[in-house]
């Protein structure tokens, strides 16, 4: 029985150590919890810079197909300019081969002048279109660009989500303050960006 006793408490003192190295290890990783949080945060910035950069290049999408459609009008308009324009040159041939002089033939000279009024709002139409087809095309430029600097943002928060991960892994501090790094500069990237939007 004695032999059993040693051996129950020799089984009591392994347990005790065991529970006691175990106690010790999560006292020396008790880090990773930080670290796991880090990652979280860090995967949460990459989603929102992901879908705010989804965002602006739905914008840049829109409004260059804003440009073309203004671009399009402002054509149409030209064209018609164009047509008005040679409906004009004809009256005021006419007025030449009549040999009239101004204002003698008012019905020609009042056609003239009409081509001439309505060549005028047409050019003013399309300039208007030209104007909008230029807003539309600055503003894809800089929805485009705020898209593409929302990328490196999020590129940064995933190369510190993959760092974070290898810390893990090996278990090196060192590793996860790497990670902050990359991390912190794509929150930076992000703040900068929706500074501008």
């Amino acid at each position: 029985m004695s032999d059993q006793l040693a051996e129950l408490k020799d089984l009591v003192a392994a347990i005790r150590a065991d529970h006691q190295a175990q106690k010790d290890k999560e006292k020396r990783d008790s880090w990773t919890k930080y670290v796991s949080l880090w990652m979280i945060i860090v995967a949460v910035f990459a989603a929102f810079a992901t879908q705010k950069g989804a965002g602006f290049s739905s914008a840049t999408i829109k409004q260059l197909n804003e440009a073309t459609f203004n671009q399009a009008q402002a054509s149409d308009q030209w064209a018609f300019f164009q047509a008005k324009g040679i409906k004009q040159s004809l009256y005021e041939r006419e007025l030449e081969q009549r040999g009239t002089k101004a204002g003698t033939d008012s019905v020609l000279v009042a056609k003239v002048h009409k081509y001439d009024a309505e060549k005028k709002e047409i050019s003013n139409q399309a300039k208007g279109f030209e104007e909008k087809r230029e807003q539309a095309r600055i503003g894809s430029t800089h929805s485009a660009d705020l898209a593409r600097k929302l990328g490196l943002a999020a590129t940064l928060f995933q190369i510190a989500i993959a760092l974070g991960g290898v810390c893990m892994v090996m278990k090196k501090k060192s590793l996860w303050f790497a990670s902050m790094v990359p991390g912190v500069a794509g929150a930076v990237q992000l703040v900068a960006v929706l500074s501008r939007g």
